[in-house]
């Protein structure tokens, strides 16, 4: 069983839900990154996405496409991103990571040697956001080879057989994108987030992860009772961004602001939702 399904499994038993944090690899200092996961995970993560950085990241607004800015001003590769997963793993054998981004940086370094660095570093799955599993054929084998879970998107606008597609492909979760747009969009929809789940859960055993939307304590806590995972992203990310002048406050400053969504989640707040950003 995978760390992802371990951790996954565990959750359930303690009666909990998934809480994942998602910030970009060399934002805004690369030896920023691996001390903010530890950090991270010390306050209540329970998986760890990072963003390896790319130079055209589409589906991203314009937080994360700055968050990615900055670290390609200091070089950060696909390569470097590796080295940053083997390193928190050496104090951290348990807290799954995958690895969000896009399919060139893969592609260039080719996908046999890719999943094999990814596994000997100790990533636990790949989401690939410009790689619907229709185009996967090549890239699925080997990524199952090395352990690798794969981790597609589904949107409110998916129809039923992209659902029943993704479910039939995807391995780890699935990550539900709770709003129309690019990541940091607003106008988050409860009531069709709810509706939405029902259809995917009828095709599908895995947990469902909710991202996009989330950049409060109760917007997490209401998403919580209706996904398995909460995923925020651009919440931390412009957080991060407000302290890039100070960049060693970030250390403490953003894992604050993700402890407080834990312990909203943990005490299971339903105030109501005006909308956020990823």
């Amino acid at each position: 069983m995978s760390r992802i399904a371990e951790r996954f499994k565990s959750l359930k038993a303690a009666g909990r839900k998934a809480l994942i944090p998602y910030v970009t690899a060399g934002d805004p200092l690369p030896r920023i990154t691996v001390p903010l996961m530890h950090a991270l995970v010390k306050v209540g993560a329970d998986i760890v996405e990072l963003g390896v950085p790319f130079s055209d990241p589409m589906a991203d607004g314009p937080v994360i496409q700055r968050a990615t800015e900055r670290a390609l001003m200091h070089g950060v590769s696909l390569h470097d991103v590796l080295g940053m997963v083997r390193e928190f793993r050496q104090s951290d054998a348990h807290t799954p990571v995958v690895l969000m981004g896009y399919l060139n940086p893969v592609e260039v370094m080719g996908y046999e040697r890719f999943a094999a660095e990814a596994e000997a570093a100790g990533v636990d799955g790949v989401l690939l956001v410009d790689l619907p599993p229709e185009e996967a054929g090549d890239v699925t084998p080997v990524l199952r080879r090395h352990g690798l879970d794969e981790v597609f998107l589904l949107a409110p606008t998916s129809p039923a057989e992209r659902i029943r597609r993704i479910a039939a492909a995807a391995s780890g979760f699935i990550y539900y994108v709770s709003l129309r747009g690019v990541t940091g969009a607003a106008h988050l929809d409860i009531d069709e987030v709810r509706a939405r789940l029902k259809a995917i859960r009828a095709e599908t055993t895995l947990p469902l992860g909710v991202g996009f939307g989330i950049s409060d304590p109760e917007t997490a806590a209401r998403m919580a009772s209706l996904a398995d995972a909460v995923i925020v992203g651009s919440a931390l990310v412009k957080r991060m961004e407000e302290r890039v002048s100070n960049p060693d406050t970030i250390i403490h400053d953003v894992p604050a602001f993700l402890a407080s969504l834990r312990a909203a989640m943990d005490a299971g707040m339903t105030a109501p939702v005006a909308g956020g950003k990823r």
